[in-house]
């Protein structure tokens, strides 16, 4: 019988994998139970990775968290939120697409985690000056993309400050999605797409 040490392709050390590895168990765990829940021996079990191999990649607990919000928070704001801004046709479609296909991603996992940044961002800014800068730049990128589409179609046809609203938005979708987590249903986000619908509508936001 061969074993696995025998296997050519057994023990192949793969750095990049056991990195990335690491990072997506520690942003589930993040995300999911929280920074400072979670220890990091935890994360070597979880991850299935020896203690050199996790000190290798991250030597302390600040660096994988620092990782989680570069690597995992950061490119999933980007991928929900800024890129479906960019491709939309206007500030109004991107932003009630992106709650219903939220709300229907939502309904269809059968369970609510919450937003990401919105978690991590109760858990961790308040602890360290170095997150703290991550999650604000995070925030501030997803503030300008949704400031900028508006820019992009409004002109000067209306008194609308795009930044404000921008925050508006965010802080919208934020306390709905946790409003969701508490009660484990989607109806917050349903609920404030349409009063947002109708913002837009009555401040004709295109």
């Amino acid at each position: 019988m061969t074993t696995d040490a025998a296997r050519p392709d057994a023990r192949r050390n793969d750095p990049k994998g056991t990195r990335e590895r690491l990072i997506d168990t520690a942003y589930a765990a993040f995300v999911g139970n929280g920074y400072h829940a979670t220890s990091m021996h935890d994360l070597k079990r979880e991850a299935g990775v020896s203690g050199g191999a996790l000190a290798h990649h991250f030597p302390t607990k600040k660096d994988l968290g620092l990782s989680v919000l570069r690597d995992r928070v950061t490119r999933a704001v980007e991928e929900t939120w800024i890129a479906p801004l960019q491709a939309a046709s206007g500030a109004r479609e991107g932003i009630l697409s992106i709650f219903g296909e939220i709300a229907v991603e939502l309904e269809g996992r059968g369970s609510v985690t919450g937003c990401p940044l919105n978690n991590l961002s109760y858990d961790m800014a308040r602890q360290d000056p170095d997150f703290r800068d991550e999650i604000e730049l995070t925030f501030r990128r997803w503030r300008d993309a949704i400031a900028r589409k508006i820019r992009d179609r409004q002109g000067a046809l209306n008194e609308v400050d795009p930044d404000a609203f921008a925050v508006l938005v965010v802080a919208a979708y934020s306390g709905a999605m946790a409003m969701a987590r508490a009660s484990q249903t989607a109806a917050p986000l349903k609920a404030c797409a349409s009063q947002l619908e109708r913002i837009m509508i009555d401040w004709d936001i295109i």
